[in-house]
């Protein structure tokens, strides 16, 4: 029988989850995409990420994809074996196979991404076997805030978009 982490400490993964959020909104005030993700090992963050595509016109900046890098340069290793992360939205196929690659333990995230999520949404490759390394995934920490954060940003870019046609 699995044991769900998350029902034992939701505490300390909302204590996270909230730092991930805070760096989506850095993301949101810089006209991005507001996701943003953290990793953590023993306890404490040891690497943060905020999407910077837009910002740096680079396909492969995203949140979690800074986050590993940042990660795997503090640990002077490209293995996070004993590392978790938190990201605001689940990854997509990209930053899954980064999770993966980087051997990332657990993954938690907040809101489903139902057009490009590769953790259950769209695909599970966090959940293909023949993979040399599986990552533990928990969804749903502070889903309301992470899905609304996105959902507003949006909105609001719509009707920008809107008023700058007019």
């Amino acid at each position: 029988m699995e044991i769900n982490t998350y029902a034992l400490t939701p505490k300390i993964h909302e204590k996270f989850m909230k730092q991930a959020y805070n760096e989506a909104l850095k993301a949101y005030k810089k006209l991005e995409t507001p996701v943003g993700a953290v990793i953590v090992l023993d306890g404490k963050i040891i690497a943060r990420g905020h999407n910077k595509r837009e910002s740096n016109q680079d396909p492969t900046l995203h949140a979690e994809i800074i986050a590993i890098k940042k990660a795997a340069k503090k640990l002077g290793s490209w293995r996070l074996t004993d590392c978790d992360m938190y990201v605001t939205l689940e990854p997509c196929p990209m930053c899954a196979g980064a999770l993966i690659q980087s051997r990332i333990r657990n993954l938690f995230f907040g809101a489903f991404d139902p057009k490009a999520g590769a953790a259950g949404s769209v695909i599970n490759i966090l959940a293909l076997e023949k993979f040399n390394h599986k990552v533990e995934v928990i969804n749903g920490i502070m889903e309301d805030e992470c899905s609304k954060i996105l959902k507003d940003f949006f909105k609001e870019l719509r009707l920008a978009n809107k008023s700058s046609n007019r």
